[in-house]
């Protein structure tokens, strides 16, 4: 109004106060046509699980070979559905990584059952496959894999690894939509394949993810769980067959979606683009440890480096984003968190789960992106990792 001063408050990213020209570590590209869409959705009145959900499945259907696909309103949701799916309970043993978002183990504890870690490959960061069939017992029932930052795991010898003990497969591929394997997408190809629309994904759907399933049978079971497992009758009742949870997905939320997969190809190629511009950047001799450089088969999800153990990575995030640039952390290792320590797991486990997860960083990477900030995040961090380098060689000398 005028005459009346305007109270600007600062902006916050994980604590720290940033300005207008902040670079956060991803940013979601939500276009007009997309945003006009919801306001329909809007004013039409059905906003939760309706039309909108339907044409979404429909088309991620459709982009995924045909095979059935449902909505949910989470990753999460997606796979405590697919561990109910393939009949996962109390007493059963899943085989997962120790690198990934606490979820992935956690929704195994909830099933019931125990998660077993198996450490993972220095070079992709995903579970170590070599050293599965030795976790294999009695119990197992699963291997719960995760596809870090979107680079996938080996689909060909994780596949033959199931099928050689009678194991389902449960691809945690929350980060993986519109990766591939072997020229195959990722959830056209495999057993169960829960993926994530969170707003950090290559696909958002502000929250919610899907679940792509074999067949039209476990099609109708996952709608049994998504939605208190309940059976519609012709006379207007209902009967309830299972104890299912409430993870439906909104109209709203499927009509952002519907906007995103018609993008996906686009934003992967600028991903792509960006991520080599990283490889050229990025100074080599800083003593980093940069990601697999896959074109052929990873989305691009995130592009993580793990700093040297000679860098604090605290004191590297609040150099970073006093430059104005975000740093994300993805992610601890899992069994050394509160939770599963309480289970037996103990430092040392998985040593080198510990060292990348202890070093690890994500720097910026989304679409909207020019190849200037890429540079500018290069050029920052060259500084940074000097100057932190520096100061750690002063400390230890003055130590001694």
């Amino acid at each position: 109004m005028a005459g009346r001063a305007q109270l600007t408050l600062p902006r916050l990213h994980y604590g720290f106060i940033v300005s207008q020209d902040f670079l956060p570590f991803t940013r979601p590209s939500i276009d007009e046509a997309t945003i006009a869409g919801v306001a329909e959705v809007l004013r039409s009145g059905w906003i939760t699980s309706g039309p909108q959900v339907r044409e979404f499945e429909a088309r991620l259907s459709e982009y995924f070979g045909g095979r059935p696909v449902r909505a949910l309103n989470s990753g999460t949701g997606t796979m405590e559905v697919a561990l109910a799916v393939a009949g996962i309970g109390p007493g059963d043993e899943v085989i997962t990584t120790p690198l990934s978002w606490v979820a992935t183990s956690n929704v195994i504890l909830r099933a019931g059952a125990r998660p077993v870690f198996v450490d993972i490959e220095a070079a992709t960061r995903n579970i170590d496959l070599s050293r599965i069939e030795a976790a294999i017992t009695p119990l197992t029932r699963a291997l719960l894999p995760v596809d870090l930052a979107g680079l996938p795991v080996d689909r060909t010898r994780l596949n033959a690894i199931a099928r050689a003990h009678r194991l389902r497969v449960i691809e945690d591929a929350a980060q993986s939509m519109g990766a591939s394997w072997q020229g195959q997408r990722i959830g056209a190809i495999g057993d169960l394949v829960s993926i994530s629309f969170h707003a950090n994904k290559n696909l958002t759907t502000a929250e919610g993810g899907c679940l792509v399933l074999n067949d039209v049978e476990e099609a109708r079971r996952c709608e049994l769980w998504r939605l208190q497992g309940v059976e519609r009758l012709a006379d207007g009742g209902l009967d309830v067959t299972l104890a299912g949870g409430k993870y439906n997905m909104t109209d709203i939320a499927a009509r952002i979606g519907i906007g995103q997969l018609a993008r996906l190809a686009e934003f992967g190629a600028r991903r792509q683009a960006l991520a080599r511009h990283y490889f050229k950047c990025f100074d080599r001799t800083l003593g980093c440890e940069l990601p697999l450089e896959d074109f052929a088969n990873s989305n691009w999800h995130m592009f993580q480096v793990v700093l040297p153990p000679a860098v604090e990575r605290g004191a590297f995030i609040q150099h970073m984003h006093a430059a104005g640039i975000g740093i994300g952390v993805h992610y601890p290792a899992i069994h050394l968190l509160t939770l599963y320590r309480k289970m037996g797991f103990a430092p040392g486990d998985f040593p080198v789960a510990e060292h990348v997860g202890a070093g690890i960083v994500t720097l910026p990477l989304f679409p909207a992106m020019r190849e200037q900030d890429v540079e500018r995040v290069c050029e920052q961090s060259a500084r940074t990792l000097r100057a932190l380098s520096t100061g750690a060689r002063t400390a230890s000398r003055a130590a001694r």
